[in-house]
């Protein structure tokens, strides 16, 4: 019996409890709360491109002559190697000149002859004038005697021309510089057999330099003549202002670049073949107002980019599609979607989402300078005093 009452108490109590665990189970789990992030924000406004078009150049002669010979024929000579410097007349290679000397030979026998022939004819027409005085010839005769003189005088003058420009061919076999420069190229060798005209050597003349860059076809129409460059040395600080004297007319045919020419000062021109940075000022953009955010601000949603706008009033986040121009330095040139005096996310971007709350984030203030703790001053050389000293303590002797 007491059995009996025992059971039926224990069910009494556990089934409450059973019941309790099953509407525990079938209810749904509270759902946790989104935390509220802290967000870096910064305020949209007018701001000035900083970064402008730079493009590499090279420092150039203005007057760079390729020279050759007047003449063909087998180089034997050349004096002058690459980035020599050369004077006016200094001679810098030399052809065989064999065949102009024999030339020279043959022009200088026909005018002896010619000369030979002259002579014979004057003497021949004053001893017939002299017959004509005397009326023992016609004048028809003495008319022939003096037409044989008259061309006698011209073949005269005739093998002297060709002595001359036989001559002529002889000194062109040599090669001499014109003005002084440095050599800045050599296109023939010692026993390279060359045509008239062939570039030998390539000299750029002392005087004004020129810093040649080149630009796209989008952007030769912004430079003009006479507009200011600023031109920076890549081996140093140094930085010359020089200004446009040509702007090609025609593109490069493999490049389709339009090649430009700024005339630099002669006192402050860097060596030949220096390498440049150009800056035209023409196509600065400082002077024009734009809207710029930081890279990390930037969130691709598939082929369009977007950002994260902050409502002041609700403090929520909602993306807002924007248009990128270009890029200047670390930050990016926005043309559309924002407007002067936004609030938008530049970090945090990835794990935000529409309509989240959050916080903007607070950099922790530095806390105030802890003082150095002072050392501790006869801190074992002090005695305990008396009255803490114990009774019965010993005093060591």
């Amino acid at each position: 019996m007491n059995s009996v009452k025992l059971i039926t108490s224990l069910s009494t109590a556990v089934v409450p409890v059973v019941l309790a665990l099953l509407v525990v189970a079938c209810s749904k789990p509270t759902p946790v709360e989104e935390p509220i992030r802290a967000v870096k924000v910064i305020t949209v406004g007018l701001e000035s491109i900083q970064a402008a078009p730079e493009f590499a150049g090279e420092v150039r002669a203005q007057v760079e002559s390729r020279l050759g010979f007047r003449v063909g024929g087998k180089i034997t000579r050349r004096q002058v190697e690459l980035g020599q410097h050369v004077k006016a007349g200094q001679v810098l290679a030399q052809l065989d000149p064999q065949d102009y000397k024999l030339a020279a030979d043959a022009a200088r026998a026909q005018l002896s002859a010619a000369a030979s022939n002259r002579d014979l004819a004057a003497a021949d027409f004053k001893r017939f004038k002299e017959l004509k005085d005397q009326n023992f010839i016609s004048a028809a005769e003495l008319e022939r005697r003096d037409t044989t003189l008259k061309a006698a005088q011209s073949q005269f003058e005739q093998a002297q021309s060709q002595l001359s420009g036989q001559g002529n061919q002889l000194a062109y076999a040599t090669l001499a510089a014109d003005v002084a420069g440095v050599v800045t190229s050599v296109d023939a060798e010692p026993g390279q057999v060359v045509a008239a005209g062939t570039p030998v050597v390539r000299v750029a003349q002392d005087g004004p330099r020129d810093a040649v860059f080149s630009v796209p076809e989008d952007k030769v129409a912004a430079i003009k003549v006479g507009s200011a460059v600023t031109v920076k040395v890549w081996s140093s600080t140094t930085t010359i202002n020089g200004l446009v004297r040509e702007v090609a007319a025609s593109a490069d045919p493999v490049t389709r670049t339009f090649a430009v020419k700024v005339s630099l000062p002669v006192k402050e021109a860097p060596a030949l073949g220096t390498t440049v940075s150009v800056l035209p000022q023409a196509l600065s953009r400082g002077a024009v107002p734009v809207l710029k955010l930081p890279t990390s601000a930037l969130r691709q949603e598939g082929n369009s980019t977007a950002v994260w706008m902050l409502d002041g009033a609700s403090m929520t986040v909602k993306l807002v599609p924007v248009q990128v121009a270009t890029a200047d330095g670390n930050d990016v040139v926005v043309i559309g979607g924002l407007q002067p005096g936004m609030q938008v996310v530049v970090a945090g971007v990835h794990v935000l989402q529409p309509g989240q709350k959050v916080t903007v984030y607070k950099p922790n203030q530095p806390l105030a300078p802890v003082l150095p703790a002072r050392a501790a001053i006869n801190s074992v050389a002090i005695a305990t005093p008396a009255a803490n000293v114990p009774a019965n303590a010993a005093v060591a002797k």
